[in-house]
């Protein structure tokens, strides 16, 4: 099970996230209470092991404005959460490694997902980031031929609930780990992870 944990605002957040088994982190520039400049993603990514994928959240940005803030970050990803079209998509993919392409449930991006020339279609909310959930079924409209992420108002308490019914390939959450906005609390933290990663095993 694929874990990422986003919206890292400092680095001991993003080395405890690290310590306790994250896959993946996310560090925001679309306007958010969870933004991070590029300068200082990059101090973060720079302390960060190798194999830790370093993603970089944006929404509705110019495709090359995306490539430009990777590379300035020395990001290894980039998430596009907004309106972003299967070409604009495709044009980050050519040079960037890892494009994770975010689309709302139940929507017709979300059933056309296929379409989208990224690594792994994350299924979010009408609201990403305010850790509002959604009825998992409206996820069953999703091709079965993508690597599917579940996200949205995705907590310790009822991860393990939705790999189960969802049998997502990874599972995405920001505020869910939360003890003020912004900043990560390390015993929520770990408890995602944990059953995340138990969820599978059961």
């Amino acid at each position: 099970m694929f874990v990422k944990i986003c919206g890292i605002t400092n680095e001991q957040d993003a080395l405890l996230a690290v310590a306790l088994g994250a896959d993946a982190l996310g560090f925001v520039f679309a306007p958010s209470p969870r933004h991070i400049s590029p300068a200082l993603a990059r101090e973060i990514v720079k302390r960060l092991p190798p194999e830790t994928v370093s993603v970089g959240v944006f929404r509705n940005e110019t495709p090359s404005r995306i490539i430009e803030i990777v590379n300035e970050a020395r990001l290894q990803g980039a998430q596009l959460h907004g309106h972003e079209t299967p070409a604009m998509t495709e044009e980050v993919a050519t040079d960037v490694r890892f494009v994770i392409k975010a689309v709302v449930a139940g929507s017709q991006d979300a059933a056309n997902a296929s379409t989208f020339a990224s690594d792994a279609i994350l299924v979010d909310g009408l609201h990403p980031g305010s850790g509002t959930a959604y009825d998992w079924e409206l996820l069953q409209d999703i091709p079965t031929d993508i690597r599917l992420m579940l996200s949205g108002g995705l907590t310790p308490e009822n991860v393990a609930a939705g790999i189960a019914q969802v049998r997502p390939w990874g599972v995405d959450v920001s505020s869910g780990v939360e003890k003020a906005r912004g900043l990560k609390d390390a015993v929520k933290m770990r408890h995602f992870i944990t059953n995340a990663r138990d969820a599978v095993l059961g």
